[in-house]
């Protein structure tokens, strides 16, 4: 078998992001299991991973990485470092035709690059099978916390990126006494599913939709919220999952009734733009609306969550919104809900993000790259080779050629 060659690329994009797709420990792995590959990382100052640690493991640095048969990245390539007639993995932001993200499509088709996004990464029965989404629930959920806290003067928490890692963040959630407030959680894939690890970190009790709207606590509760809870079909007040999935149009929302209960809204749901908002800016008027914090990982501008109406960022991760005059205010006044809308969750805690997405890399990826592709995995993913999109990609002509 001839020797594969990976390597793991420095980001470069700016700002520029510290994660990586393989750690030094996952690197090493992988050449004791492949005996027949080799894995070179090129140096940089900010990955979360410092470079003592990859050559600590066996693994080397290198500059030039020409002669890789497969170069490894997080975020965007920038279109002038391309190299011809490689194979590329990373986040590229182009399958939704991204207008910012145009020129490296292009540059993508005439460089001849294979461009396998790991967006695209998918099982048979076309499901995401590797990303970043249960960090970005995680620490999306302890902001909310954070900023709850923070509003209302009960406890200070170090910010998540100031934290070497979750351990020490799961330390500074020993701090946390909540009162007996109710947290609503809409989503139920690995966003929602990272949310409900710092929430059960918390000890904070699990209760149904009902329970939630009808009763009292002595302590603090959440509820986790699906389609079938927070939107009704137009007329008949039915629902349908397939129906919501395939005419999200012909429903409406049902939060409003959630909004009057809820202390923090954690949004970790996917939305498309043709279903109805979990709430309008008006509904926020009725003198019943309850919400104080709202952490929107989903992030969508003007999407499912109206008070979004910027992303914010790692250094300032919350703004207010004032109901009365409708616009931005200052987060932690009481009379503003406090919005978190920071759109590069995983960021904050780049060590572990890096570590569960290798993993996931190493398991569930990496084999059909460096045995056989005999699920199609890497043939499903890729969205241009040689040249020419792919057939599941063609969409993109326009916006590619």
């Amino acid at each position: 078998m001839s020797t594969l060659k990976i390597g793991v690329l420095r980001e470069e994009k700016s700002p520029v992001d510290k994660r990586v797709p393989l750690t030094p420990l996952i690197c090493a792995d992988l050449i004791r299991k492949y005996p027949h590959i080799e894995i070179f990382v090129q140096p940089s100052k900010v990955r979360c991973y410092e470079d003592s640690e990859y050559t600590a493991f066996g693994v080397p640095l290198k500059e030039d990485l020409s002669d890789c048969d497969i170069l490894m990245g997080v975020k965007e390539v920038p279109k002038d470092l391309l190299l011809p007639n490689k194979k590329y993995f990373f986040f590229s932001h182009t399958i939704k035709k991204q207008p910012h993200n145009q020129k490296l499509m292009k540059t993508l088709i005439e460089k001849k690059i294979q461009m396998i996004d790991y967006e695209t990464l998918t099982d048979k029965n076309h499901n995401r099978i590797i990303g970043f989404g249960r960090f970005a629930g995680i620490v999306g959920a302890y902001n909310g916390i954070l900023g709850y806290g923070k509003k209302y003067d009960l406890f200070q928490l170090k910010a998540a990126n100031i934290c070497r890692d979750r351990a020490e963040m799961e330390d500074e959630l020993k701090r946390v006494k909540l009162p007996n407030i109710k947290i609503a959680l809409t989503g139920g894939g690995r966003v929602a599913n990272g949310a409900i690890e710092t929430l059960s970190a918390l000890r904070i009790r699990k209760v149904t939709p009902d329970e939630f709207l009808m009763a009292s606590f002595r302590e603090p509760v959440y509820c986790q919220l699906n389609p079938r809870d927070y939107v009704e079909r137009k007329g008949d007040h039915n629902f349908d999952l397939q129906d919501f999935f395939k005419h999200p149009e012909h429903f409406e929302s049902l939060f409003a009734k959630y909004a009057k209960a809820t202390d923090i809204y954690i949004s970790a749901h996917y939305w498309d733009p043709r279903a109805p908002k979990m709430f309008e800016l008006s509904d926020m008027k009725a003198p019943d609306f309850h919400l104080s914090v709202i952490a929107d990982i989903t992030c969508d501008i003007n999407g499912s969550v109206p008070t979004t109406i910027r992303a914010s960022s790692i250094d300032k991760p919350f703004y207010g919104y004032n109901i009365k005059e409708d616009k931005e205010d200052l987060p932690f006044n009481k009379d503003t809900v406090c919005i978190m809308a920071v759109d590069n969750l995983p960021c904050e805690l780049p060590r572990d993000a890096s570590d569960d997405f290798g993993k996931d890399l190493m398991e569930r990826v990496l084999p059909s790259i460096i045995l056989a592709d005999s699920d199609k995995i890497i043939e499903r993913a890729t969205i241009c080779s040689n040249g020419k999109l792919m057939p599941e990609f063609e969409y993109l002509s326009d916006y590619a050629y």
